[in-house]
């Protein structure tokens, strides 16, 4: 429609509306409410009593549920007088002369469940591998020139093949030598005898500091060497982080301006560099608590092995010029720790008590059968390679100037827990191999060299450290038997074996009353056809390479001999630490063949004290390092510059890293 007739429209519409509304007020004023005494009669109250004699419990959904019964048990014999049972489902193993009952009844006397289900399915433990692999490689070689010297330091590199070659040093002193990842049955049981081979013949190191020890059982807790009763803890030696009350005072206190007596605004000039400090740390923690029996038969032999095998290698040998002479030395001494503990809990409580006799020995038996080997193999390899050899020359700008080149930190952190299954019986038709190995080493080249130029000179405070290193490896092996266990079988337990292998599943009488099996009602038995394999490998290794070198010099425009320094190289922490938490037994183990044990302990120190620099003058060093820097090293187009440029980072020199090239002026 038109504009027109839109408008027409709308006024038809609000004419209606008013006139409704003028009708509705009409409407109202006729109608108005009179109010009217109203008489209703009030209804009567009844009021009753309301109790609950039932206790609300938690919700019910009424569906009844029975564990399934297993595919099949095996039944050799069974009496002609036992309950039936169905078709195709039986409970398990009864020992002739010994009838099924009614009921199973506890401890106490009270019924238990009926002979059908006297036993549900027993689970497996099934084989388990874990290979674990941590690494971490760092290249933290800095370069920096700070102050306002004119000059650049170019010193020569350390390379990372002189490390490399420290290391294999290192590990030529370690008995045990480099093992592929086992992938089969086969391969660990060679890695295993060749661990028991490498032990038996220790090389013998004249600049090494090594004890080894050798023996059926060891105990206690050796540091380096010697046997102590108070454990050395880390924290004693060095604490991981920074000190918050140092940051505090930085952050709220730290100020270093002022104003004078004669209203000028005075700095503290001062120059600190730390080029150490870097932390590299190796944690595993595994307890394995896969499968254990009161009572374990083995056909053939039982070798066991606990090994402990720790080497600190350190070469720090520094090289300061005689110009710092007068500085405070505040270098601590370095601290090299190999502690390592061999505990064994034993499960024995002695014989069966007369009351658990009393209640009588099993008659029935459910059984699990592995067919093949089981193997419970956890392989952990950490390693920390960190190259921080920095390069610098500093000189004082009559400011604040911090540099640091160093303070990182690397950790590998595994753990490692596995629960498994507990049998009252576990029958090996093989042999059992049972090692828990851990290798540890800590490899640190920390040859520092601080030197100076000709012209240097200062007379303010000063202090250098150069050393403050902490090597420390801590190691533990914690397993849980008893270290008289073990017994040859007897004919009964080697007829039992025999049973077992040719596939009928029969226990022989005088085993079933055997008093660890006193007041049981029946047994859960594993039965493995093959070998048993148990193995726990945990290596670790720190690598760094903390080689500085660091040419003081004085400021070329504005030399300030009043400047306070503080240069730190060393304070470096490589820490390895490793436990193994290993359940052998609970009870006591039977063997047909050989029983072999050997526990180990190798602990040794390599200390080096040949210097790595071909100078025994590390300022005749710095002066044929350093070269003037001239006009085609600047930056020409940046005219309006007028500090020194020589805080610049200087690339042409060859040198790679992260290029720390900086000053901090508060």
């Amino acid at each position: 429609m038109d504009k027109f007739t839109e408008e027409i429209s709308h006024f038809i519409g609000f004419f209606h509306i008013s006139v409704e509304n003028a009708r509705a007020r009409e409407a109202y004023t006729e109608f108005g409410f009179t109010k009217a005494e109203l008489h209703v009669e009030k209804l009567s109250v009844h009021s009753s009593d309301f109790g609950a004699p039932f206790d609300l419990l938690g919700f019910d959904p009424g569906f009844g549920y029975r564990s399934p019964a297993p595919d099949h048990w095996y039944v050799p014999t069974r009496l002609a007088d036992a309950p039936p049972l169905p078709a195709g489902r039986t409970v398990g193993y009864a020992m002739e002369g010994r009838p099924f009952p009614d009921t199973l009844r506890d401890a106490l006397g009270a019924p238990m469940k009926t002979v059908q289900s006297f036993s549900a399915e027993i689970d497996p433990p099934g084989s388990i591998v874990n290979h674990f692999s941590q690494a971490i490689s760092l290249s933290d070689d800095d370069y920096f020139g700070v102050g306002g010297h004119g000059l650049t330091f170019n010193a020569e590199a350390v390379d990372d093949a002189t490390v490399l070659e420290g290391f294999e040093k290192a590990s030529a002193l370690s008995p045990l030598g480099d093992f592929a990842r086992a992938g089969s049955s086969e391969d660990l049981i060679g890695v295993i005898k060749t661990i028991i081979e490498q032990l038996e013949d220790v090389p013998d190191d004249s600049d090494a500091v090594q004890v080894h020890i050798s023996t059926a059982s060891i105990d206690g807790t050796y540091v380096n060497g010697e046997l102590v009763e108070e454990v050395p803890l880390i924290e004693d030696y060095h604490s991981i982080g920074r000190d918050e009350s140092e940051e505090e005072d930085t952050d709220n206190g730290g100020s270093n301006t002022w104003i004078s007596d004669n209203g000028t605004i005075a700095m503290n000039a001062s120059v600190e560099v730390l080029t150490g400090g870097n932390t590299l740390i190796n944690n595993v923690v595994l307890q394995n608590f896969w499968t254990g029996a009161t009572t374990t038969l083995v056909a053939g032999d039982h070798i066991e092995v606990n090994a402990i095998v720790q080497i600190n290698a350190l070469w720090d040998t520094d090289s300061i010029t005689s110009t710092v002479s007068n500085w405070t030395n505040d270098a601590a001494a370095n601290e090299i720790f190999n502690v390592a503990t061999f505990d064994h809990l034993d499960t024995s409580n002695g014989s069966a008590t007369e009351a658990s006799s009393a209640n009588g020995y099993p008659a029935f038996w459910a059984v699990t059968e592995i067919h093949g080997d089981l193997m419970i193999v956890n392989w952990l390899e950490q390693i920390i390679f960190m190259s921080d050899n920095d390069v610098g020359i500093l000189s004082s700008s009559g400011v604040t100037t911090s540099v640091i080149a160093g303070d990182n930190f690397g950790v590998n952190h595994a753990s490692v827990f596995e629960l498994g299954f507990s049998y009252d019986l576990i029958i090996i038709g093989g042999s059992i191999y049972d090692a828990n190995i851990i290798h540890q080493m800590n490899i640190l080249f920390d040859n520092d060299l601080v030197g100076t130029t000709a012209d240097f000179q200062t007379s303010g405070e000063g202090s250098f450290s150069s050393s403050g290193n902490l090597l420390w490896n801590q190691a533990r092996i914690s397993t849980i038997g008893d270290a008289d266990r073990f017994d040859s079988l007897s004919q009964d337990q080697i007829g039992t074996l025999e049973s077992f292998a040719d596939g009928e599943g029969n226990i022989a009488p005088e085993l079933l009353s055997n008093p660890d099996f006193a007041g049981l009602q029946g047994l859960r038995v594993l039965y493995v056809s093959g070998d048993l394999i148990n193995l726990q490998y945990i290596r670790q290794t720190n690598i760094l390479g903390d080689n500085d070198q660091i040419a003081l010099a004085m400021n070329a425009i504005a030399p300030d001999l009043d400047a306070s320094w503080t240069i730190e190289t060393g304070s470096n922490a490589l820490i390895n630490n490793a436990t193994i938490i290993d359940l052998d037994s609970v009870g006591k183990t039977y063997i047909g063949g050989e029983q072999y044990s050997q526990e180990t302990l190798f602990q040794a120190e390599l200390i080096s004290s040949h210097p790595d620099f071909g100078s025994p003058n590390p300022d005749a060093l710095v002066n044929e390092a350093v070269l003037f820097l001239d006009d085609s090293m600047l930056d020409q187009n940046d005219q309006a510059t007028t500090h020194d440029a020589s805080c610049l980072p200087s690339d042409y020199d060859g040198h790679t890293g992260d290029g720390v090239n900086s000053m901090i002026g508060h």
